[in-house]
């Protein structure tokens, strides 16, 4: 352990994979440490045995659940948008040829108390029950105008200009009414809270074309959303592959290993077991650096095994459902997530359901009763509230550039934005994902 170094990763969550992957294909020298003895860390995917060890310590798991060999249960379950950003790392990188995806069957959002499929597209929107006759025919407008839209060629802006218009302007201009807006902004855009009402135009407008987009991205897809096969485990392993091809060193079962820091401040290394590794820089998730960081929110996560799909969700094997916030009286949005013996996550015949929402009471297990409300009975329930943690600088001049905690969403667009600013604070250049040396295959 005592060498030199570019670059010490410190955890092997996915964002910290990715860094070190993406490093060491950059022609870095990375040493890549972990206090477990297993990968994942925040992110890691959990046998039927781990999972109760974690939540249940000491008690039998039910043999009626299966295998454990059959189960994968992921801590910070996430869907990837097929024409998203973590998809087009994993073809960036060739990380594609260590895994295995599978299409997610559905998208619903909650409006008005039932659960309906989210429309993306012009000719969804004529035939979705959320809306009546005279608003189809304006969301179809809408959806086509948003289809056709090229931020390059100015014969597409119909006169708007969305680097200056509010999104709640645009809105206005095609007569949607709130109910519409709403599914809108928080199911197909992916927004969090209405914050982005406010906002310049252009950037919703792009997450609805990426909704749109990923949905016909491949043949077959009846939803906007990939899963790999055997849960989301395998994604910091196959970065974490990536890397070790590029040369990086794996040292897992370090639970003692500290940043070392100069006069001046700046991170310059790492001691374990008596030893020091020295490097220009650190990277890591904030659990390695407790003064700097803060506290920034709490999530609250339920992990739900069920014996049946989610009710009125057609027996799908896999869906996200979207709760808007101004539909459960909150002030943030509720996700629910479900994958099930489909996946390789489950034993034949199960379901796991997650619930997750962001901490807005004393009692955040009680918030998610409006999601747990849709998912029929519950064979086993778990319960967990996690601390949200964010870096108080950006790593310029302490040499240590800290990942953000993973939150309550159901889908991997905020985590892969995290992962490549801190590739552009670090190396001081974007990723160019503009080119594509691998071809994802569709399961």
């Amino acid at each position: 352990m005592d060498q030199e170094y570019d670059a010490i990763v410190l955890g092997t969550g996915l964002k910290e994979c990715i860094i070190s992957g993406l490093l060491s294909v950059a022609g870095m020298k990375v040493l890549h440490i972990d206090r477990n003895n297993y990968y994942g860390g925040e992110s890691a995917s959990l046998s039927l045995n781990q999972l109760y060890e974690r939540f249940r310590p000491g008690q039998p798991v039910p043999k009626e659940l299966g295998p454990n060999r059959e189960w994968n249960v992921d801590l910070v379950p996430k869907f990837m948008m097929a024409n998203g950003k973590l998809v087009r790392v994993l073809l960036h990188t060739g990380v594609v040829k260590y895994l295995e995806f599978k299409a997610v069957d559905g998208s619903f959002v909650l409006s008005k108390g039932k659960i309906h499929k989210v429309p993306a597209s012009d000719m969804e929107a004529l035939k979705s029950p959320l809306m009546g006759l005279f608003e189809k025919r304006r969301a179809r407008d809408f959806f086509a105008y948003v289809q056709d839209y090229d931020p390059n060629d100015p014969r597409t802006h119909k006169g708007h200009d969305l680097g200056r218009m509010s999104m709640g302007d645009l809105y206005k201009s095609f007569n949607l009414n709130e109910d519409t807006t709403d599914f809108i902004g928080h199911s197909v855009a992916l927004h969090r809270d209405d914050a982005y009402l406010a906002q310049p135009a252009l950037p919703t407008v792009l997450k609805i074309k990426l909704y749109y987009e990923s949905l016909f991205r491949y043949e077959g897809l009846t939803a906007p959303y990939l899963y790999p096969r055997y849960g989301l485990g395998e994604l910091p392993q196959a970065f974490a592959r990536l890397s070790a091809v590029y040369g990086g060193t794996y040292m897992l079962s370090k639970p003692d290993a500290q940043v070392e820091y100069d006069a001046s401040g700046a991170a310059v290394g790492v001691t374990s077991e008596g030893q020091t590794a020295r490097a220009k820089f650190v990277v890591g998730d904030p659990s390695y650096f407790p003064t700097k960081t803060r506290r920034v929110a709490q999530v609250v996560r339920c992990i739900a095994i069920m014996s049946h799909p989610i009710p009125d969700t057609g027996n799908a094997a896999s869906v996200q459902i979207i709760l808007p916030q101004k539909q459960i009286g909150r002030r943030s949005d509720m996700y629910v997530f479900c994958c099930s013996f489909a996946h390789n996550v489950a034993a034949n015949g199960k379901w796991l359901a997650f619930v997750s929402t962001t901490v807005e009471t004393a009692n955040p297990e009680a918030e998610l009763a409006p999601g747990l409300a849709l998912l029929g009975p519950v064979d086993e329930k778990f319960v967990e509230v996690r601390d949200v943690f964010e870096p108080v600088e950006d790593g310029s001049n302490d040499k240590c550039f800290i990942s953000k905690g993973y939150d309550p969403t159901t889908h991997f667009e905020t985590t892969v934005e995290d992962v490549l600013a801190m590739y552009r604070r670090i190396t001081g250049n974007d990723l160019d994902l503009s080119k594509e040396p691998a071809n994802l295959e569709q399961q």
